[in-house]
């Protein structure tokens, strides 16, 4: 089966690449995408919490997430597929991140920069914190930044199911099939070969693979520091009902929360040392017990009575150099195109994900967001592009 385009990996970003190339004017080519689990049972765009911000220290950071935010607001007239609008729940409930004093000047430096940007947040002081959140205890608090639009959380289960049909409406063929090889010779991939048997010959090979993103790039001898990582969602209920909602909260030490219908969810990153890099879903009620409780119950204090419900558990496609997207051809084999590594930023960042690598097979280039530093590049010289805010 040959095709001008080959995606490997079709969660939301992969079929972002998808739905992006084919909607060009510019493009007619044949665009094949191979998933190897058309359910997503396990897939990391529909075991994430669907988070949205432009909260960021980087500025590409937040462009790439503005653009995903101004996306998802318009995504019934973008992915319609005859008359049919999708709606994918997008709360705009904002992200709240709080800093001690030692930490405030970082905050109050990112803000200035997110302003520069085009995000839609403000500074509170503890004062302003408690009066707008009267739950909230602001001991050991200097500063909070709050996204007041453009922020939030929705379905990305939804999105990636619109982004889907989007594609197959424009003429994508998604192929249930686990890629095994890449058959390359020198400077180019010819041809992706399939569990089943099958061989897919393209002009242009996308890895958007996810969290097996590396072992995808192993497969042509190409070094790609992309691993799974595995995350806990805690979902729980209070007791006494919080008003207003609770916006996406990260705590200094960490620790998430934000509203989930009419109870919460939240969770925190493990430290280094205790994050393997993994392949199983099994959950662990530790980081629950040890750390993540105790540290609400301080922070807000009505969650000292809570009751947990269940608990999920999902891999980042982690890139241990910097937790930052890599994004752009790989140097050695200009044909094979690297959409990986967004350590957590995957879903809110597959729309302009998607527009850009459209951008390099149509144009050669970036033409929005230029994407440069997020490039392989960085990877070969070992130089980290270091994201402050990482959740």
């Amino acid at each position: 089966m040959p095709a001008d385009v080959v995606i490997v990996g079709g969660g939301g970003v992969g079929s972002s690449v998808a739905y992006h190339l084919t909607a060009r004017p510019d493009f007619s080519g044949k665009v094949v995408v191979v998933e190897r689990d058309p359910s997503y049972a396990t897939a990391s765009t529909a075991l994430s919490a669907g988070g949205v911000r432009q909260q960021f220290s980087t500025p590409e950071n937040i462009r790439l997430s503005l653009y995903g935010a101004h996306f998802i607001r318009d995504i019934g007239r973008l992915l319609e597929v005859e008359g049919d609008r999708p709606d994918i729940n997008f709360i705009e409930g904002g992200y709240l991140f709080l800093a001690s004093a030692s930490g405030a000047p970082v905050l109050e430096a990112n803000h200035a920069l997110q302003k520069r940007e085009g995000a839609d947040n403000t500074l509170l002081d503890p004062t302003a914190l408690k009066t707008r959140f009267p739950w909230l205890a602001i001991d050991g608090l200097a500063l909070g930044s709050l996204g007041l639009s453009m922020e939030g959380w929705f379905d990305p289960y939804g999105l990636l199911q619109a982004l889907k049909r989007k594609a197959r409406a424009q003429g994508v063929t998604y192929v249930t099939d686990t890629a095994v090889g890449l058959e390359r010779s020198g400077e180019r991939i010819s041809a992706v070969t399939l569990a089943s048997g099958e061989r897919i010959a393209g002009r242009w090979i996308v890895n958007a693979a996810g969290p097996h993103a590396g072992k995808l790039a192993a497969m042509a001898g190409l070094d790609l520091p992309v691993v799974p990582r595995k995350r806990f969602v805690y979902v729980f209920d209070c007791r006494e009902k919080l008003a207003p909602r609770v916006p996406l909260l990260i705590d200094p030490s960490g620790v998430w929360v934000r509203t989930e219908g009419a109870g919460y969810i939240g969770g925190i990153s493990p430290p280094e040392d205790q994050d393997p890099d993994c392949e199983d879903l099994e959950i662990s009620y530790d980081l629950w017990e040890d750390i993540v409780w105790p540290t609400l119950a301080e922070r807000i204090p009505a969650f000292e009575a809570v009751k947990l419900q269940r608990a999920w558990a999902g891999h980042y496609d982690y890139n241990t150099l910097d937790q930052n997207g890599i994004i752009g051809a790989h140097p050695d084999v200009p044909n094979f195109l690297l959409a990986n590594g967004f350590s957590g930023h995957g879903i809110q960042q597959a729309p302009a994900t998607g527009r850009a690598i459209a951008e390099l097979i149509c144009v050669g280039r970036f033409t929005t967001i230029d994407l440069t530093r997020f490039g392989y590049e960085r990877i070969r010289r070992g130089e980290p592009l270091t994201e402050l805010n990482v959740v």
